[in-house]
């Protein structure tokens, strides 16, 4: 369908830079530029990722001891129970005026 209204010089229907038969965009050279930095950005990236900084034997379990103390420090923050209430200290502004048991 896009081939004939090229062909017989047709119009596109509708707006012509969106929907499924729209117009193709050019490519200019700004586009091309673009997409070479981005592909240049990539392959850096590719490249530092492939290269660790430590090795395998390096890196397993290197963070033991630091992850253990944190985990205390925090186990340390969550074991502080709050001071035990009782029901009495609360309720006890209603013994002021006892009058019912008098």
């Amino acid at each position: 369908m896009f081939l004939t209204t090229v062909l017989l010089g047709k119009r596109i229907p509708g707006k012509q830079w969106i929907g499924k038969y729209r117009r193709p965009r050019a490519v200019t050279l700004s586009m091309k530029q673009a997409m070479i930095r981005r592909l240049e950005i990539e392959a850096e990236n590719e490249y530092w990722l492939s290269r660790p900084y430590l090795t395998w034997q390096q890196e397993h379990r290197h963070n033991t001891e630091e992850r253990r103390a944190r985990w205390e420090a925090f186990k340390s923050l969550r074991t502080k129970l709050p001071v035990h209430r009782y029901i009495m200290d609360d309720l006890n502004h209603l013994n002021v005026t006892k009058k019912w048991t008098s």
